[in-house]
């Protein structure tokens, strides 16, 4: 019975835990959001552009040197707490500071020096502002790893909101000032100059949240070293530390490095060939690039968050009833997540795309742009499915031991989308709509990939009205309904609000809200959702009780 009581009250504190991080995964996606409307305004679409293919490239050399460090240490130093070996552990802790130091080090000369080499024109002088956070970000993702293996997210989650909320303020003000700086007679430097003020941005926000999880050790290490006193364990030899850390990372590393390949693989091949190849300006293609990356993609990047969140509390009941060999119950468990996702997600992106327009010019209402920003949109909404469903069985199959299995999905996925792209680019005009046609083909590779090995090792049976047509259904009617109510509001509004982007912005949260009260009510009504479905939604409570108050539940 004791036992039974405390193998709950872990799972509980798991599955409080894995909720804290993907809440704040959420609101760091909001974040990000949010400032990148006013940073479009001072850089413009063109230095979007820059800073996101410098991004990219950024991206995969933070990957390689320091971003699966959080992750590979939780796992490596928590093995040595649960056997109380707490002197190992902090060695392993102390080992992996020089570890980040020196392949931390590496990663922001390559950076430094090969810009040129990793980035094409303009984009390789934004990208050396970016050389330092590499190296910080090894020792940030140290101290994260290292409170995670104590089974705390707590400091990794404000380290999280703290670093984006400095990233934001010290984005948009240093893009504010360097665009001053650079003046108004040269459009391009400009742009590069805004756009750097968005690289030193993003290292403030490592820094800042570096010095935190500082002082957050600082303040625990009299316990720290109080059990270390009393530990009796042999000391591991340096060597062999270094060799576990070696060994550990570097799985890691592979998986997070093809997973993220796709995003800097596309940027590469988008701005090379379009400027070698087609012989396009470079202003002209960095144009485009801002608008699909830093406009398109992180709109649709926060539907997929919020699905997320939703299965990232019930993918340790997966791994801990799989583990005690009952496949059935993981099974029900996985299905019951799925439908969790497709209620979210298969709406939201069903609104994106019926309102892709209204939302982008509430968030990025740059004129100029904000047709093609919305064609792009639409096109990426219904990658808003296949993303939030395939990151839900990457974590399946990672819970059930098949870690090898979406890493090699990946791989076939980027080969597929590598040729389709290079093809699309040579032989057509379609510029950025071909980025938006690689992604959907990639998301939708790696959903059907993972599925089938997924459905091999476990007994998943969904209902496919529940699962998958209701929600559809229910998602096409809010979807005309919002449009349909949009433009009617839009029409009266412009009657008596001043300016457009005021009565866009009305009549765009009026037609969400109706969009929500009309998909509730069409899913509950039709019997694709019953109370114990929307209470394991996100504030699923919460829902519950709105909807009982205007009488849909």
């Amino acid at each position: 019975m004791e036992s039974s009581t405390k193998d709950n009250n872990t799972k509980k504190g798991l599955l409080f835990q894995a909720g804290i991080l993907a809440i704040t995964g959420v609101i760091s996606r909001i974040i990000g959001l949010l400032y990148g409307s006013p940073l479009a305004a001072i850089i413009g679409d063109e230095g979007n552009g820059y800073y996101g293919a410098a991004y990219a490239i950024y991206t995969i050399v933070l990957l390689i040197s320091s971003y699966s460090i959080p992750s590979a240490m939780s796992k490596i130093i928590s093995e040595k707490l649960a056997v109380k070996e707490y002197r190992n552990a902090h060695r392993i802790f102390r080992g992996a500071l020089i570890y980040v130091s020196i392949v931390g080090g590496i990663g922001s000369l390559v950076l430094f020096f090969g810009a040129d080499i990793l980035a094409a024109g303009r984009s390789a002088t934004v990208l050396r502002f970016f050389a330092p956070s590499i190296f910080l970000f090894g020792f940030l993702g140290v101290l994260r790893g290292y409170f995670q293996a104590h089974r705390t997210m707590v400091p990794t989650s404000i380290s999280q909101l703290i670093e984006q909320v400095f990233n934001a303020a010290v984005s948009v003000g240093g893009a504010y000032i360097l665009t001053r700086m650079a003046g108004d007679e040269d459009p391009v430097k400009r742009a590069v100059y805004g756009a750097i003020g968005s690289a030193i941005g993003t290292g403030s926000g490592v820094l800042v949240a570096l010095i935190f999880m500082y002082l957050v050790y600082h303040y625990n290490r009299s316990i720290v070293e109080r059990r270390i006193k009393d530990d009796e364990h042999e000391d591991m030899a340096a060597m062999q530390i270094f060799k576990r850390i070696f060994m550990i990372v570097t799985p890691f590393i592979l998986s997070t490095f093809i997973y993220n390949l796709s995003t800097s693989l596309n940027s590469t091949l988008f701005t090379r060939i379009l400027i070698h190849v087609k012989n396009m300006e470079e202003s002209a293609v960095l144009y485009q690039y801002g608008i699909f990356a830093r406009k398109a993609v992180v709109i649709t990047n926060l539907p997929i968050a919020l699905a997320s969140a939703a299965a990232a509390a019930m993918i340790p009941e997966i791994s801990t009833t799989f583990s005690r060999g009952d496949r059935e119950e993981a099974g029900v468990t996985v299905s019951r997540v799925t439908r969790v996702i497709l209620m979210i997600s298969i709406p939201c992106a069903v609104g994106l795309f019926a309102l892709a327009r209204p939302v982008m010019m509430i968030l990025f209402p740059q004129r100029a742009s904000l047709d093609e920003a919305a064609l792009l949109l639409r096109f990426l909404a219904i990658t808003v499915v296949f993303y939030s469903l395939s990151t839900v069985t990457n974590a399946v199959l990672q819970a059930i031991g098949k870690v090898n299995v979406p890493v090699l999905n990946a791989v076939a996925a980027l080969v597929v989308q590598t040729i389709t792209l290079v093809l699309l680019l040579v032989y057509t005009d379609l510029g950025d709509i071909a980025l938006c046609i690689v992604t959907i083909i990639y998301s939708l590779m790696m959903c059907i990939l993972n599925n089938v090995i997924m459905k091999k090792n476990l007994h998943i049976i969904n209902d496919f009205k529940k699962t998958y047509l209701f929600p559809a259904i229910s998602s096409l009617v809010m979807g005309a309904g919002a449009f349909l109510i949009h433009m009617l509001l839009s029409m009266l509004f412009a009657l008596f609000v001043p300016g457009e982007y005021f009565v866009n912005l009305f009549a765009t949260i009026l037609a969400v809200l109706a969009a929500v009260l009309i998909y509730f009510t069409v899913l509950i009504k039709s019997g694709g959702a019953t109370r114990e479905d929307i209470l394991r939604f996100p504030k699923g409570r919460s829902i519950v009780s709105a909807l009982e108050k205007i009488k849909i539940l």
